[in-house]
């Protein structure tokens, strides 16, 4: 049985990750940041009390932020692989908390790779560790981006997931440690936060749909990415840990969609005309913009075997239907009395 260790494991990519790691058999342990409420919602179905017998999840405090932490928990785990999936990831925001951002994403996969460089000077065994990058680390370079692609980022968020990535490359060649980045191309599902486009998009056109919003308020509507469906990219993750060598892998569809289009299907799916009830506003704008965003994982195809299984139509399909599910249950509490916050869609 290997052990796995996740940072950032409540978040989308990390609840996917140890599902997908817990059906191949792993002992999987996650760090989680400390909190007066509980914010393991989307781990709950996984998630054992670990006094319980046979329970391979366990969770552990830490903070990116924390590096004595991180070591702590490193040598409490011995793990056979990390992932580092752990950041402040939303981009928008990281124009209002770049010093913030940084020292997350920048510096605490440094923190990252330090410890992990201690725990196998200090006689731990090898530990496979993977970074995860983003194609927002290519930001104004002409599509297709691929491996090769220089990069050219546009917010503080992309500038910190480039210095990681770096901070990667150069563990990997100055200590020989086994580091593999992959720049994953946008990847959404069901359970994405709902301050994030797309999940803002299908969360409020099930609240409209069902009476319980009027208004929908968005920023740049022919900003074009690359869509693929978040529980296909967790399995490029593992792929790159298992490979013989390490190495950077871009992780993408190859297809570019405007958010516009994603609206457009995602009202045929509601069965709404979102042109009625979509406003802009000026405060989504970015202060520099990411136009065109399209990967080519030709690389990953052919040395890892990886290809994405949902299309777009499939993945927005997914997301509304779980939405307009949502709203429904939304709406039920509210006519049986029950006082409903609704957040993020209308907004932020």
């Amino acid at each position: 049985m290997k052990t796995a260790l996740i940072f950032g494991i409540t978040g989308q990519d990390g609840s996917f990750l140890a599902e997908f790691l817990l059906g191949k058999g792993y002992d999987v342990h996650g760090v989680i940041r400390r909190a007066s409420t509980f914010n393991t919602d989307r781990i709950d179905a996984v998630y054992r009390d670990p006094h319980e017998n046979r329970a391979a999840l366990r969770l552990h405090y830490g903070d990116m932020s924390d590096g004595t932490g991180l070591r702590r928990v490193i040598a409490q785990v011995s793990p056979d692989e990390i992932y580092n999936l752990a950041a402040q990831s939303h981009v928008r925001v990281s124009f209002d908390q770049a010093e913030y951002t940084a020292d997350v994403v920048g510096t605490g996969t440094l923190r990252a790779l330090e410890a992990v460089r201690d725990h196998m000077k200090a006689g731990g065994k090898p530990v496979r560790f993977y970074q995860a990058g983003s194609s927002e680390m290519f930001g104004a370079a002409a599509p297709p981006q691929n491996e090769a692609t220089p990069f050219y980022p546009r917010s503080p968020y992309a500038v910190s997931k480039v210095a990681a990535h770096w901070y990667a490359v150069n563990y990997r060649e100055a200590y020989g440690l086994f580091v593999s980045n992959g720049i994953l191309f946008n990847h959404e599902s069901e359970r994405r936060g709902e301050t994030f486009v797309t999940r803002k998009i299908t969360r409020a056109l099930g609240r409209i749909k069902l009476g319980m919003q009027d208004k929908l308020y968005l920023g740049n509507l022919e900003a074009k990415r690359d869509w693929g469906y978040a529980g296909d990219y967790v399995e490029a993750m593992w792929m790159m840990l298992q490979a013989p060598r390490p190495g950077d892998y871009v992780i993408s569809t190859g297809e570019s969609h405007s958010v516009r289009e994603f609206l457009d299907l995602a009202g045929e799916y509601s069965g709404l005309d979102w042109t009625r009830h979509v406003e802009t506003d000026p405060r989504y704008f970015r202060p520099s913009e990411v136009d065109h965003l399209r990967g080519d994982s030709s690389k990953a195809l052919s040395e890892l075997g990886w290809r994405p299984k949902m299309d777009f139509p499939k993945l927005v399909r997914l997301m509304v239907e779980q939405d307009l599910d949502l709203a429904q249950q939304e709406r039920t509490l509210a006519e049986a009395g029950h006082r409903v916050v609704l957040r993020g869609s209308a907004h932020r």
